[in-house]
């Protein structure tokens, strides 16, 4: 998987992962239909960064869910 490309594919994916890392409950609130591709570059930021750590406080992971929060597309 080449998630240099962007992709609704990739998106998911990135998505999927970083809500696994996370472990967080209640992430239905974020879906991949709810980011476009201008936002496609800060997803794949925060996706690296939740990627490379192992361990994340609780004030961390609320900030990484409010940061993805913010890339949601308007409706």
């Amino acid at each position: 998987m080449n998630l240099a490309e962007k992709s609704a594919e990739n998106a998911e994916y990135m998505i999927e992962q970083i809500k696994e890392r996370l472990n967080v409950i209640n992430f239905e609130a974020i879906k991949p239909s709810h980011f476009d591709e201008e936002m496609y570059e800060e997803l794949k930021d925060i996706y690296d960064h939740v990627m490379k750590r192992t361990t994340f406080s609780p004030n961390e992971m609320q900030a990484i869910v409010e940061e993805l929060g913010n890339l949601r597309k308007e409706k």
